[in-house]
């Protein structure tokens, strides 16, 4: 008997490690596009400014940037309720489809207008990948580990952002290849994951006992969520005011403090690199300490290294560390509000409250160009746009300090939730 079951055991565990390891795969690389895409803006808005491309100005700069990251908040607030109605892979797949054939069209737009039109399109698609690769991550991972589902995850945006760094230093007058090599890799993505990308287990769980026909967003303000909701959502809009506000306008303001252009696009990829050893760091202390702690220290040391670069420093050496310093928290910070979400929320709600968290706190993410930007035009970018964002993380830190410890226990809504019920099996 025993024989009998243990190669059935193992051909189990093998399938499981399969799924994962896909699972972990292509939502890793779907986040590396999604990074490629959102840092190649602020890249080329130099090279656009420069040749006065369509007739930009930095205004139109500024207003490309914003509706592009309109489009963004859009897809993260309406892919959440989908994604746990009607399941995370199809969702993926179809996100990926319509952010890469997007971005392929933006190249051959005739004017601004065109321009920040199909920046828009894209980022609706573009907004919807994030929410649901974190959420099949966490799903696809115990809890005990996922905060370093989260992180890890997210490992895979800065990554997208260095490449985009790289080669934005190499074809900066060739600009348009940069879109056309996304798009063109994003659709390649999507055809693999139709093949390969499984459905999560804990919405298929859901689904069968029937808490997938029944997430409301409303389910978020019962008192059992609401507390947590409204400190991860003010964090949430502070980290991604923090996150987007740097990596669209960091080399404007690095340039507009006297650094030459190519010391400026370098800090940008110093600081993605910075982002990408924070996560991992970010991740494992999460899980050996508690993910609102962690959170909380991320977002003071964020605070301190973004008021360091107020500073022009004469040292290239300095300059670098502190700039890289800075991508360690500020972008771990941000990315750790998410792991707090997958740990407190349970899974047939999982996906809504990470659309919520990212919708929500993508806010700011329009916020944080638009104030950099009419700084910038103001010419007063630096140092005043590290002083704003250094005030941001602050602020952060009172958001994350209101957060109550999880996991949440449906069965203490006194309203009684029954979408999420089922759930708690489903991810124990």
């Amino acid at each position: 008997m025993t024989s009998a079951t243990t190669p059935s055991g193992s051909a189990q565990a093998a399938t499981g490690r399969r799924r994962t390891t896909w699972t972990v795969l292509l939502c890793w690389i779907t986040v590396m596009l999604e990074g490629y895409d959102l840092v190649v803006l602020g890249a080329i808005i130099p090279t656009l400014l420069k040749t006065e491309h369509l007739g930009m100005t930095a205004v139109d700069a500024t207003t490309v940037a914003t509706l592009s990251l309109v489009g963004v908040a859009i897809g993260a607030v309406s892919v959440g309720p989908l994604a746990d109605r009607m399941g995370r892979r199809r969702l993926l797949i179809a996100s990926v489809v319509v952010f890469s054939v997007f971005t392929i069209l933006v190249p051959l737009a005739g004017s601004v207008t065109m321009f920040a039109a199909l920046r828009l399109i894209a980022g609706v698609g573009l907004g919807a990948c994030m929410p649901v690769s974190l959420t099949m991550m966490a799903e696809s991972m115990p809890a005990s580990r996922r905060a370093r589902a989260s992180t890890l995850t997210m490992t895979g945006y800065h990554t997208g952002a260095v490449i985009t760094s790289l080669l934005a230093l190499k074809f900066s007058d060739n600009w348009p290849v940069l879109f056309y090599a996304l798009g063109v890799v994003g659709l390649v993505v999507a055809v693999i994951q139709w093949f390969y990308l499984p459905e999560s287990e804990a919405y298929v769980k859901a689904k069968e006992g029937g808490a997938a026909e029944r997430v409301p967003f409303t389910v978020l303000l019962k008192p059992t969520y609401l507390r947590a909701g409204i400190g991860v959502w003010v964090a949430s809009f502070m980290g991604l005011l923090l996150v987007y506000g740097l990596n669209t306008w960091l080399p404007k303001l690095m340039n507009d403090a006297g650094y030459p252009v190519p010391t400026a696009v370098t800090q940008l990829l110093i600081l993605n690199l910075g982002g990408v050893a924070g996560l991992l760091v970010g991740g494992w202390v999460a899980d050996q300490k508690g993910s609102k702690g962690t959170t909380l220290g991320w977002f003071a040391a964020a605070a301190v290294m973004l008021a360091c670069l107020s500073v022009k420093m004469e040292s290239d050496l300095l300059l670098n560390v502190v700039v890289f310093f800075t991508g360690v928290f500020v972008f771990s910070a941000q990315v750790l509000v998410y792991a707090y979400v997958t740990n407190f929320y349970p899974a047939a709600i999982r996906s809504t409250a990470l659309g919520s968290a990212s919708g929500i706190g993508r806010l700011g993410s329009i916020v944080g160009p638009s104030i950099t930007g009419a700084l910038v035009t103001a010419g007063i970018g630096h140092p005043w746009g590290f002083y704003s964002f250094a005030m941001v993380a602050v602020l952060a830190v009172v958001a994350v300090l209101t957060l109550p410890k999880g996991p949440a226990e449906p069965e203490a809504d006194a309203a009684g939730d029954k979408a999420a019920t089922p759930a708690a099996g489903a991810s124990a």
